[in-house]
C-alpha cells in the first residue's frame, strides 16, 4: 500500500509539473559559464526536474548500497557469534550472594 501512495503523490506531482512547465511556453535566456543560450521555458524547467530527480535519485542509490554493505557486514559478525556461542562450552556463574538477613 506503501508503494501506491508514492506511485500516486509521484504522478500528480509530475502532472503538476509538466503543466507548470507547458503554460511557460516563452523563449528565456540561460546564462551558462561559457556563454548564452536561447530555449523554451518548459525545456529550461523540464530539464531542471530531471536533472533534480537524477540527483536525489544518485543520493539514494548511494544510501541503499552504503546500508546494504553495512547489512552485510552485521549478518556475518552475528553469524560469527551464533557459531562462537555454540561452540563454546557454557561458563558456570558463580553462585549469586544473597544480601537479605533472616
Amino acid at each position: 500500500m506503501k508503494g501506491q501512495w508514492g506511485l500516486i503523490v509521484g504522478l500528480v506531482v509530475a502532472l503538476l509539473i509538466t503543466s507548470f512547465a507547458v503554460i511557460n511556453m516563452e523563449v528565456v535566456t540561460v546564462n551558462y559559464m561559457l556563454g548564452t543560450a536561447q530555449w523554451p521555458l518548459v525545456i529550461v524547467i523540464i530539464s531542471s526536474v530531471l536533472m533534480g530527480a537524477i540527483l536525489v535519485g544518485g543520493v539514494g542509490v548511494y544510501q541503499f548500497y552504503k546500508l546494504r554493505s553495512q547489512l552485510k557486514k552485521l549478518q556475518t559478525e552475528n553469524d560469527e557469534l551464533k557459531r562462537k556461542t555454540m561452540t563454546e562450552p557454557p561458563t558456570e556463574k558463580a553462585p549469586e550472594l544473597d544480601n537479605t538477613t533472616t
